[in-house]
Parts: C-alpha cells; structure tokens; sequence
C-alpha cells in the first residue's frame, strides 16, 4: 500500500457487524448510533463524523506519557500512514476478520475503525467490556486488548489467528497464559502523540522492534526519541528509559518519572519489579516515599490483605533492591485501561 490513500477513503471490501458499508453508508449508521444507540455506540457516530468533515485533523487530550495532559492536533493523513504501517508490520491484508472491542473515545479505539476502513477489514464492533469475547466463537484475524480483557479472554482467545495488546503492562501470570495459546500475541509501545503503537514486541521477546518509517534514538537522559515523519513533524520525546538494540529495536527500562534516588543510588522500579513477578501473586509495584537518612527509601507495595512474605522472595535483588517496608491495599486505583495509578495510591495511603 502507498500513502496515496487518503483519509476520505473507504476500502471497497471493509464490512462492519457484517454489512459492506461505503463513506456514505458509514455516515447514516453514525448518525442512527448518535440518535438511538448506546453510549458506546454514539462515540462511534461522532468519530465516524468527524472523520468524514471537511477538517484534516482530529484533536486528541494525551494521557500525560511525555508530559502533563494536553491538547494535540493529529493530521488525519497520518493516522492513515499508521494503518498502513500497521498492516504491513502485522500482514494484514483485505478481508481480514477483526474484533473491536475497545473504547472509541480513546485513540486507539478509533485506530481500529481507521485501520479497517483503510485496510478494508471485516470488522466485528462489540461493546467494550472486560470479558469482550464471552459467547463469542467467531474465528478472527486480528485482535487489539487491553490486558484485563485479555486476561479474561484466555479461554476464547486461539479463535484469533494474531492480538496486539497495550495499555497497560501485562503482569507474569498474563503472559504465561498467554505463551500456552496458539494465538500470535504482540505486546504494543506506544501513546497518543504517536497515534497508538509505534513498536511491538512478541510474548517472550525483551526488545521491541519499530514499525515501518520509524526512527529511535536516546537524548540526554536516556529516554526514547521517536522519529516519525508521516506522523510528527516534530521528534517525539519520551520520558522512557529505554537500551537501544541495533538499528530498529529497543528494550524498555522504566519511566524516568519513577526512578528512586535512594541515598544517591537510582533505582529503576521496573526492572524491581520484573525481578520480583515470578514470586509474587497479588498485583504489586515498588516505588519511594520521603526518607530523612536517604532522601528517599525503596518500598513495596500490594493489592490485597496483610500476609506473610518469606524473606527468600527478594533472594535475586541486589543490595539496594531490596524493600525497605511493605505495605498492603486493599484495592489499587487504576485507568480506564487497567494501569495502575502510583501516585493517586500512595497518597492514599
């Protein structure tokens, strides 16, 4: 495919819910979803709307991942050259039968419609919910998830040939699930200046490896630097800490915005973490709290009640690894996409 597709096409071969449906079609349902349909519905005729007006761009509020939450303009060519990009990464090809189950409000949720009018894919539409294959015995193509409804599809999921899943981090018991199937599965990189994923990753693999007309490299501090002329005019700055492997892979290390100067000595919680998911069940992060001696202290904590934890579960950690106290909660807040939200739970505490 070449970028000579632009936005206000439909691929002739694009279905959605079963029906082949062109520009104008897909304007009428948008209007009827607006009208009578479901909440999740009526996001879709607005989308649908505003990706067929006489505008160029689409404007997005970002989750903060570079930055404090703002408001961006996205080119709607360019979410076009990202479908591309994404279809030639995944091989996907027209006709293809994909599920949609995510939020339309969000990014990527829209990304799924634009890359099935695009690509002309046969695409299923279901409500989104956490458990979005439940009932559902269709053979698909394509799959994007976040991890709690991939966690939740485990039993229904080799019915999907190929899944991208992103969002949020998928926790040791997810991927080991996971790696049993024989479902291709794709951990995803990316957020909503980069219109969703830029890199991704098969289950097991540590590095990521970019999609087409991508360029990575490190500023200063050890963050990605994404160049993606087709979808910023500008390079992306990350606040990713990230080893960059060869020419078009990188493996992800942290957020700088965790680090822990624990008396001088940084500590990347992710890479705690990693080390400690194989020995822990309940859902869990380390991270730093005020200390008078240290500046800060490395501490643990877990979703859940009190327990018992052997001391042999930090065996593997290095000296500075180690937690200095656990705590318990009972429940941790969390996004709309399932990641756990650190700070707003440490202040709770």
């Amino acid at each position: 495919m070449t970028s000579t597709i632009t936005y206000q096409n439909v691929h002739n071969l694009f279905k959605l819910n079963g029906f082949h449906l062109d520009r104008n079609d897909l304007c009428r349902v948008a209007y009827s979803f607006i009208k009578e349909g479901d909440e999740h519905e009526k996001s879709v005729g607005d989308f649908i709307l505003d990706w067929f007006d006489n505008k160029s761009y689409l404007e997005f509020s970002t989750s903060g991942t570079t930055g404090a939450p703002k408001l961006i303009r996205i080119e709607k060519q360019a979410m076009v050259d990202s479908a591309v990009a994404t279809g030639d990464f995944f091989d996907l090809h027209p006709g293809d039968k994909a599920l949609h189950c995510l939020p339309t409000k969000f990014i990527a949720g829209k990304m799924m419609f634009v890359r099935s009018f695009i690509l002309g894919l046969d695409l299923d539409f279901v409500a989104p919910s956490s458990h979005p294959m439940l009932l559902n015995d269709t053979k698909y193509d394509f799959a994007a998830m976040v991890p709690l409804q991939a966690q939740n599809s485990l039993a229904e999921l080799n019915n999907v040939k190929k899944i991208i899943i992103g969002g949020a981090k998928m926790n040791t018991a997810l991927e080991k699930g996971l790696s049993k199937l024989k479902t291709i599965v794709y951990e995803t990189y990316g957020m909503t200046e980069t219109i969703t994923h830029i890199a991704a990753k098969k289950i097991g693999e540590e590095a990521f490896s970019v999609l087409p007309n991508i360029k990575i490299a490190k500023d200063d501090r050890n963050c990605l630097v994404i160049d993606a002329p087709k979808i910023s005019e500008k390079s992306i700055v990350t606040n990713d800490l990230v080893e960059i492997v060869g020419e078009n892979q990188f493996v992800f290390l942290g957020r700088i915005d965790n680090v822990i100067n624990s008396g001088g000595v940084k500590l990347i919680p992710e890479k705690i973490e990693q080390k400690l998911s194989h020995k822990i069940n309940s859902r869990f992060f380390v991270t730093g709290i005020h200390d008078a001696a240290l500046g800060e202290k490395l501490v643990l904590v877990i979703e859940g009640e009190n327990q018992t934890l052997e001391d042999t579960i930090f065996d593997g950690l290095d000296k500075y690894e180690k937690p200095k106290e656990v705590f318990y909660v009972a429940k941790f807040t969390e996004t709309e996409n399932g990641k756990v939200k650190r700070k707003e739970i440490l202040e709770s505490m």
